[in-house]
């Protein structure tokens, strides 16, 4: 009774000729287990890791994964949960509904996760899509569906963007240690080193808004040569914005600041230039492949990027250019 339970919810440890003989029994009983599988009534979770509640960018793709399984006739079920990356998979407590296979099909798993939390569901049989962007320590994407905002292209471009506006002295502020923030700082390391230039990377780990001005001001009190600070958030540029401010410099006038996920550039003032993401396209495409995984639990593992967009604002401005090139040949030469 249980292998056949196995094979009706479409889980893959079964043996394919044990498979093969269920199915053919339940189609001698007049049974669609295709159809048992693909009930309309099946809920999907969104599991909330480690994040505030709060959090606007990742309420964006909860907002993207809501709309999707909307439109498929599917409930949605949020929750949010906090653990510790060091928890052995099978010590790892998941939410109690998690475990009843009827009512939960499938999660997605938005926040920050880590690979313990990968193992666990895999483990226990719970077909999942993760946030790429966003997991901890080493991992196997290759594994799982997985779903990526293109941060490290985005980073890549925003920084090609200044190097062609004549900056040389730019640096990077982010938490390195933190996932999303290593991918863009990869993305400006990249750019640097193809224009011959030297990548910076501020050192200190603190909360995004705090981050930005202690860093800054660290920056500034060591007298570091400094023409654009590429921050690794729209909020860490605000503490960038802030530490300016209090030194007697201007936004560009003096130093340009970029940042990233435009989640609150426009509010800025001067409005922020910075990299905007689609949060509600990853949580719809987060949903789309947890609900195919339902659909097909054989097929082959997905994982998608979804591209990101320069937005350009009055906080970053050209300066000279030494090389007597044309910002077009700049940019041409970096992305070539």
């Amino acid at each position: 009774m249980a292998t056949v339970s196995r094979v009706a919810r479409g889980q893959l440890n079964v043996d394919a000729g044990i498979r093969m003989r269920v199915r053919k029994a339940a189609a001698e009983l007049g049974l669609d287990l295709d159809q048992r599988r693909n009930d309309k009534s099946t809920i999907i979770a969104f599991l909330l890791s480690n994040r505030d509640v709060l959090h606007s960018f990742q309420a964006h793709i909860l907002l993207g994964a809501e709309a999707y399984c909307a439109s498929q006739n599917r409930e949605l079920l949020f929750m949010s949960l906090r653990y510790s990356p060091s928890v052995p998979p099978k010590e790892l407590h998941l939410p109690q509904i998690l475990s009843q296979r009827t009512t939960v099909r499938a999660v997605i798993l938005g926040g920050t996760n880590s690979a313990n939390m990968l193992s666990a569901l895999r483990d226990r049989e719970i077909p999942f899509a993760v946030l790429g962007n966003n997991v901890l320590g080493e991992w196997h994407p290759e594994e799982c569906d997985a779903v990526y905002s293109g941060d490290v292209q985005g980073a890549f471009d925003l920084t090609s963007q200044l190097i062609a506006d004549g900056h040389r002295d730019i640096w990077f502020v982010g938490d390195v240690d933190l996932p999303w923030y290593a991918r863009c700082s990869e993305g400006y390391r990249q750019s640097m080193l193809k224009a011959g230039l030297q990548p910076r990377v501020s050192e200190i780990h603190s909360d995004d808004h705090q981050l930005g001005y202690l860093a800054m001001r660290s920056i500034l009190s060591r007298r570091e040569r400094v023409t654009a600070v590429f921050a690794g958030s729209d909020q860490i540029a605000r503490g960038v914005y802030e530490a300016l401010r209090q030194s007697g410099l201007s936004v560009p006038g003096d130093i340009s600041v970029a940042g990233f996920n435009d989640s609150e550039a426009a509010l800025m003032d001067p409005p922020l230039t910075s990299v905007t993401e689609f949060p509600e396209e990853l949580g719809k495409h987060l949903a789309d492949f947890v609900l195919r995984r339902v659909q097909e639990p054989e097929r082959e593992f997905q994982q998608l990027t979804i591209p990101t967009r320069l937005a350009l604002r009055g906080s970053t401005k050209p300066v000279p250019n030494d090389r007597g090139l044309s910002r077009a040949d700049v940019l041409a030469s970096l992305r070539s």
